[in-house]
């Protein structure tokens, strides 16, 4: 519980101050979400993928990355849509930012294949996201009187909030996987609910936060910025350190369900609003797939 209530805290912190430093440099809020939160609050995924490779369970990896980019989709979105009613959004996304994401998404599919993830791919695939980020900093800014002035404490509080978002997704994890190892849970069931739950919880708060407030754009922005450095940095980096063990169930069920709810994401964002409604959907498909996960314990 006080590992929840730091992740409440923080985020309110974290998503305050990433927009006032993000305005002050001319983002708009959209890029502000995309880059800023979005990596912000992927940290716990990449933070928990490395650490599998060093204790030899590397096949949480895939099962964290497709997991969580799962449950930010159908949780997180579904989340928000029904807690605030609905999610607007005052601009396109159709014209690169979900083709970017539809392109990581079918990108990890067929790398995937083969069960495993070569040298060269894990190149490819931070390559990918340097472009995806350059692609996102340049040409979206807001004008100059839309600006506000930075001080000190809102580069303290970016800074603090985000280690807070952390280590109290961090904890949270701790808690869940212990529970889950003494309940007898295979890792790659663990990696695709569990892990994949608690390394999104900073998405979960972050969002849930920015709709109160009203900021929609930051919102979508960081699940879709998250799952794009989900697949490309979060699978990418621990392979440079051993090779990742790929298990065949992924691959059978778990990652064309990503490719889906992608896909359903952005068929949902073509009238630029994700209803209450649509929520809900979301949610009851994230049940299904707990539900198909638990079915093979």
């Amino acid at each position: 519980m006080a590992a929840l209530a730091v992740l409440l805290l923080a985020s309110d912190w974290f998503i305050d101050a990433a927009e006032k430093i993000g305005l002050s440099f001319g983002v708009s809020p959209f890029i502000i979400g995309v880059t800023i939160v979005a990596f912000g609050t992927s940290l716990p995924e990449l933070a928990a993928s490395i650490a599998s490779v060093y204790s030899n369970t590397s096949e949480i990896v895939i099962g964290n990355v497709v997991g969580s980019n799962i449950t930010n989709i159908l949780l997180v979105l579904g989340l928000t849509a029904v807690v605030g009613k609905e999610i607007k959004l005052n601009f396109d996304i159709w014209n690169i930012d979900i083709p970017l994401l539809f392109g990581s998404a079918i990108l990890l599919f067929f790398a995937m294949q083969d069960l495993q993830l070569s040298t060269g791919e894990a190149v490819i695939f931070l390559l990918a996201l340097c472009g995806f980020l350059l692609h996102s900093v340049m040409g979206n800014t807001v004008t100059d009187e839309d600006r506000p002035k930075v001080r000190a404490i809102d580069i303290g509080k970016l800074a603090l909030g985000g280690v807070m978002v952390y280590f109290g997704a961090e904890y949270t994890i701790y808690g869940i996987k212990g529970f889950s190892e003494e309940a007898g849970i295979s890792p790659e069931i663990i990696s695709l609910t569990f892990i994949a739950l608690g390394t999104s919880l900073p998405e979960v708060f972050v969002s849930l936060s920015a709709i109160k407030k009203g900021k929609h754009a930051i919102a979508v922005g960081n699940v879709l910025g998250s799952n794009i450095f989900n697949t490309y940095a979060v699978m990418a980096i621990p392979s440079f350190i051993d090779d990742l063990t790929i298990p065949a169930g992924v691959i059978t069920f778990s990652l064309p369900l990503m490719l889906v709810a992608t896909f359903i994401f952005g068929v949902m964002t073509i009238s630029r609003k994700i209803s209450k409604y649509e929520g809900v959907l979301l949610l009851l498909l994230y049940g299904f797939f707990l539900l198909e996960q638990f079915k093979s314990i």
